[in-house]
């Protein structure tokens, strides 16, 4: 006796409450609402958006839908932990899993790289990003120059994918230090899995590297430390050490425990540098600035003390200047390492 389109959908949440199905099979967001048929896995709305775009390989359906009894049972036989199991049982482990915060682009070529290319069930279709390297990334002005335009060193290297800053989806800004200073390289590629695929050489090179230079640590000890995003960005408005000189609006990034303000989102070194220390080390963070400031034309300020000078900033909206605080207090809460009083 077949049941009826209600006993199949209480069956489909029956399906649906099993261990790794409560988050989606790509991103890990909670409470997927949709599934792929033809995959049998659950994800999310964002990533169902991403699986129709390989629609030779994935069928979406909500589970709001009528299901019948067929398509309830292949979810059955499937689900999330099977699927993983099946299409992540070789994924390197510097390859950048990514969660539903990130940007539509590294979502998509995750999910092409699983179940289009079938990335992570053979190894040699690894080669493009797990190729050993040498240690340093270099680029070049033209094909055939003798010597490369700049020499990067694995060591200080750092690659985040910014589309909102350069203008487009494929955009990857690359940092490292030269003379102690940050440099920035904006890059990007008109083929998206090109993009990740240098993201992922990268990472792949930075874990070589810091297996060889802390040879006792374990894969999880490693993997947060290949890259980075930047904790906070955004314009801000900023004064001298004086505090009497006028507010220049500049664009901030926070990368770690370095604060860096340039003319331009996209200028390749910084106008200065603040090093951000920890509370014990007596650095504050204070909302408002001082009540004899002068010359700022944002009305929401910030004040961080060190333990030389007072820095003066100031936002455009309460908001920002909200998200910049939490920012800095999550900097200054965190005891420091010994290698960064150097």
């Amino acid at each position: 006796m077949a049941l009826e389109p209600e006993g199949n959908n209480r069956l489909l949440q029956d399906v649906l409450a099993r261990p790794g199905n409560e988050t989606c099979a790509d991103c890990g967001n909670p409470e997927p609402d949709w599934a792929s048929l033809t995959l049998g896995v659950f994800v999310c709305q964002a990533c169902s958006l991403l699986h129709r775009s390989i629609p030779h390989i994935s069928r979406v359906k909500s589970v709001q839908d009528t299901w019948d009894a067929s398509e309830v049972e292949l979810m059955a036989a499937m689900g999330n932990n099977a699927a993983k199991a099946k299409y992540e049982q070789k994924v390197p482990a510097f390859y950048y899993r990514p969660t539903h915060t990130d940007c539509k682009l590294l979502r998509e070529q995750w999910i092409r790289a699983k179940y289009e290319r079938n990335e992570f069930e053979f190894i040699e279709k690894q080669e493009p990003y797990s190729a050993e390297r040498e240690g340093a990334l270099k680029y070049f002005n033209k094909q055939d120059a003798r010597d490369p335009k700049a020499v990067m060193k694995i060591e200080t290297l750092n690659a985040t994918f910014q589309p909102a800053k350069i203008g487009n989806p494929c955009g990857l800004q690359i940092t490292y230090l030269k003379d102690n200073s940050t440099r920035n390289i904006f890059v990007y590629h008109s083929d998206a899995k090109e993009m990740v695929d240098w993201f992922n050489a990268i990472r792949a090179a930075r874990f070589h590297y810091l297996q060889v230079a802390f040879p006792g640590a374990s894969d999880e000890e490693l993997v947060p430390k290949l890259t980075r995003n930047f904790m906070k960005e955004g314009f801000m408005e900023k004064t001298g050490p004086k505090h009497t000189e006028g507010f220049k609006k500049r664009w901030f990034t926070m990368d770690d425990r370095r604060l860096m303000y340039f003319k331009d989102p996209l200028d390749a070194y910084a106008r200065g540098e603040v090093f951000i220390g920890s509370k014990e080390n007596s650095y504050t963070v204070l909302s408002g600035l001082p009540p004899s400031t002068q010359g700022y034309h944002w009305n929401h300020g910030i004040t961080i003390v060190t333990p030389d000078r007072k820095f003066l900033f100031a936002c455009e909206t309460e908001a920002e200047q909200r998200d910049w605080i939490v920012a800095f207090q999550r900097v200054i809460n965190r005891p420091m390492r010994p290698q960064e009083y150097a």
